[in-house]
């Protein structure tokens, strides 16, 4: 799998979330809910190797291809980008809707930014749920691609050829001392 790619569709979609002089957060927070607001959720719609303007096309897909595009608008527009893979807190807060991605991996975008001069860390965008991350985010790994982090790889030894893998994670906050490894 290559990197997101940057083309002509691409630019031309990130163009109206990237307005000039408008401040980074606000450029992040536009482009995940356009994101959000332009595509549908559908699990199973596309694969790893389903490529960004092939999303851009149909309109549709998953967390992973939600992460490729945010990453390729950035990208398009000069910023370092990097694709994310982890979890979502299973409950959510009192309140709030249950997120997607939850209880099974998640993909996101983080992009390098300044927080003040001479200091820059990872913010992260989550373009699925049209918001920016926050502490019910549990980053497993971080990469160029999903070709990086894969959130699993390995073989399986199975008598079917339509043998499917299930997993399902909870994610519950720790209450208690500190533990440390």
């Amino acid at each position: 799998m290559n990197p997101p790619e940057i083309t002509d569709a691409v630019r031309e979609y990130a163009a109206p979330s990237f307005l000039p002089k408008r401040p980074l957060v606000e450029v992040l927070r536009d482009l995940a809910s356009r994101i959000y607001t332009d595509f549908t959720y559908r699990s199973g719609s596309t694969t790893i190797s389903t490529g960004v303007n092939e999303v851009l096309l149909a309109r549709e897909g998953v967390c992973q291809d939600f992460a490729r595009l945010a990453i390729a608008c950035l990208r398009a527009n000069g910023l370092a980008a990097c694709y994310v893979s982890g979890y979502l807190a299973t409950d959510p807060p009192p309140g709030k809707d249950r997120m997607i991605g939850i209880d099974a991996t998640h993909a996101w975008a983080s992009v390098w930014t300044p927080q003040q001069p001479g200091r820059f860390e990872w913010l992260g965008l989550d373009p699925t749920n049209d918001q920016l991350v926050d502490q019910r985010y549990i980053v497993v790994g971080r990469g160029r691609d999903y070709a990086d982090v894969p959130p699993l790889r390995g073989i399986i030894y199975t008598n079917s050829e339509n043998s499917v893998i299930d997993v399902s994670v909870d994610v519950v906050p720790f209450e208690g001392d500190a533990l440390h490894a």
